[in-house]
């Protein structure tokens, strides 16, 4: 990964122009480094990230409009404007929209690792379960379903 040079990244452009659709929502890339990786993240409403864990990484969300749910370690929390969801590394975690509004955030991985790679191949993926192969191959893990 080549370093970043000093710069704007304006609120409606992409770095690099790297957008990309998963499961639904957009990711507008802001920001990428060795150390840490920003995006912007809309989701639609009823959309969500399945329950992963990221053994490797830190991740922040700071919700900019909107309400989303995050099950945390297995424990449902609501974060609403302003806030910001703190997911450390090895913590499964799981975002969704449950309103009929869409949600925005700001996203933050720190180190970027395998994230950045893994965006580009399941961009426009629709296969859930090709998404999450890839997933596993790129340090993310996402767990099962619950059972029943």
């Amino acid at each position: 990964m080549k370093p970043e040079p000093a710069g704007i990244t304006r609120m409606k452009d992409a770095y690099e122009g790297r957008v990309w659709n998963i499961l639904g929502q957009t990711y507008t890339l802001k920001h990428v480094t060795e150390t840490s990786m920003l995006w912007y993240a809309e989701f639609p409403p009823g959309t969500f990230v399945p329950p992963h864990i990221h053994p490797t990484q830190d991740e922040l969300v700071i919700v900019l409009e909107g309400e989303i749910h995050a099950v945390l370690d297995g424990v449902e929390q609501v974060a609403g404007y302003g806030d910001t969801v703190r997911l450390p590394m090895g913590i499964p975690h799981g975002l969704f929209n449950k309103s009929d509004k869409k949600a925005e955030a700001l996203f933050v991985v720190s180190p970027t690792g395998a994230l950045f790679s893994l965006f580009d191949k399941i961009h426009n993926v629709g296969d859930p379960a090709e998404v999450v192969r890839l997933a596993a191959q790129h340090e993310i893990n996402f767990l099962p379903p619950p059972a029943g």
